[in-house]
């Protein structure tokens, strides 16, 4: 199920804040045509002590993981990232939500091998609450399988890793379920 992302003021985009409207990407950017990017998802949650993002560093290390196996120069230290995640969080004044690190190879070159290719390092924050209500949820298990170790790292966020949950999920949606359990 797609959630309506709420925006918010602004967005870490190659090392700067700018506002939400102005982080745009070129339609020819390598990583929207073969899936070349990573990511993480990461929450935080309002304490007593102002925000707290879960296991931020280990998102980061993770992250950083992720750039290695796809050869993607991420140019940014874990230290690096992680604090311009929590100043993001702080100048868009957010008490509790989401992180949404984004690194893909850019614009202006085809072909499936990115050697060369800039990338593109963004940084998004936004409030958002619960994923799953505390409803029943309906499960269906998919036709569609999952990617195996021996087919590519699985340890990594790849964009183009989703594509399959993508179609099981749209599977269990037309079946009249909630969510899909992929084997």
């Amino acid at each position: 199920m797609a959630i309506k992302v709420q925006k918010s003021k602004y967005i870490w985009l190659n090392g700067k804040f700018m506002p939400w409207e102005k982080a745009n990407i070129h339609i020819i950017t390598h990583g929207l045509h073969y899936g070349s990017g990573i990511f993480e998802g990461i929450r935080f949650y309002e304490t007593e002590k102002g925000p707290a993002v879960f296991r931020l560093q280990d998102h980061i290390k993770r992250l950083h993981y992720s750039a290695k196996t796809i050869k993607l120069d991420l140019q940014y230290s874990v230290k690096d990232l992680c604090t311009a995640i929590l100043e993001l969080i702080r100048k868009n004044n957010l008490k509790q939500g989401y992180i949404r690190p984004l690194c893909v190879y850019g614009e202006g070159y085809m072909g499936l091998d990115p050697a060369g290719v800039p990338n593109i390092v963004a940084i998004a924050a936004w409030p958002w609450s619960a994923y799953l209500s505390n409803t029943e949820i309906k499960a269906h298990i998919s036709k569609i399988r999952r990617l195996t170790p021996d087919q590519t790292d699985m340890h990594a966020k790849i964009s183009g890793h989703y594509f399959n949950s993508i179609l099981a999920s749209q599977e269990a949606r037309n079946l009249g379920f909630q969510e899909a359990i992929l084997l």
